[in-house]
């Protein structure tokens, strides 16, 4: 029974149950929610949260944070637009943006891990800087006239599903990610990294390198993503995705991952992920303002910081009564 209250006691958990209620709240509310279609919108509108929170998970774990990823993510869109429109082939564009966010995951990493800046400071500062540059590159026009066997992809399901293409490139990339976190030396690495940096670097863990790599692949990946809104959308504009960070910090906390690092698992995560995409829906659904969403995504973010600490406290009590108990049993005897 102990064993049971303290999994329980688990932010994980949690979250699994708000999910749960969520999906309720939406089936009792809606008879359209429980729908193949509206099961492909709610996929459909997570889909570049999900993708970026993989990546942020690993550095939030090894204690440092990338605010940057909406704004790479606009300034990828952006430049997909003016590539296109100075007569680029789509197949040169894709690899060419990717190197272009894997490059702007670089000057994060060495402003944080050569310079010794935070990476709180850092990523505002880049978030700003990435995002003018996107409108430097693009103004405020925006590109819509790309090839229609890539936008079809953008917003076409798979193989006759109703699962949508992008989420099955999510889909793939969350079992990379998973492996390397929770079944690799490198993972093990980030986890130590986030829980005593120093005691990790003394320990052989080549701490400064395994963090720069770990914002160029989030740059990398938030260009990824960036491809794919593009083309859902059919759209390139250097404001998509603008305030997008907020989101995908809020479900990578939301997700049990401790925002002083060295804790969290991807399931959680790919949980609160679901758990976003299932409650938005269902309050648009139900005619629930725009504003009220921001609220419901700040919320969620406040909830993410207060829950685990919440949780964990419960943790501890429970195990201080078990230590208790078992201390009279053993004084009985």
């Amino acid at each position: 029974m102990s064993e049971l209250k303290t999994r329980l006691a688990r932010w994980e958990t949690v979250t699994v149950f708000l999910l749960i209620a969520s999906i309720i709240y939406g089936t009792t509310s809606s008879p359209d929610f429980f729908t193949g279609g509206n099961l492909n919108s709610i996929l459909s509108d997570i889909v570049e949260i999900a993708i970026i929170a993989l990546p942020l998970t690993l550095i939030i774990i090894a204690a440092e944070i990338d605010l940057s990823v909406a704004s790479v993510l606009g300034l990828t869109s952006a430049l997909m637009g003016y590539l296109w429109n100075h007569g680029w082939a789509m197949e040169m564009i894709i690899p060419t943006v990717l190197v272009a966010g894997a490059l702007a995951g670089a000057l994060n990493g060495v402003l944080v891990t050569r310079l010794g800046l935070p990476s709180l400071a850092v990523t505002i500062g880049t978030l700003a800087m990435y995002r003018g540059l996107a409108y430097v590159i693009l103004g405020d026009q925006a590109v819509a006239d790309f090839p229609s066997e890539f936008t079809n992809w953008g917003f076409g399901t798979f193989a006759g599903t109703q699962l949508p293409n992008p989420f099955i490139v999510f889909i793939v990339l969350a079992v990379v990610f998973g492996v390397v976190l929770h079944f690799t030396g490198i993972g093990r690495s980030i986890f130590a990294m986030g829980a005593n940096e120093e005691a990790a670097h003394f320990s052989g863990v080549r701490v400064k390198r395994i963090k720069f790599w770990l914002f160029v692949i989030t740059g990398m990946i938030s260009a990824l993503a960036g491809i794919i809104f593009t083309f859902r959308f059919a759209s390139a504009r250097a404001d998509n995705a603008n305030g997008l960070e907020l989101s995908v910090v809020a479900v990578v906390l939301l997700g049990g991952v401790s925002i002083f690092g060295g804790r969290g698992n991807l399931l959680g995560v790919i949980c609160a992920v679901l758990l976003l995409g299932t409650l938005r829906n269902a309050l648009t659904i139900n005619d629930v303002s725009a504003e009220v969403l921001t609220i419901v995504t700040g919320s969620l973010l406040l909830l993410s910081v207060l829950g685990p600490s919440v949780t964990a406290r419960v943790r501890e009590a429970l195990r201080t009564t078990k230590s208790r108990e078992e201390g009279k049993v053993v004084q009985v005897q």
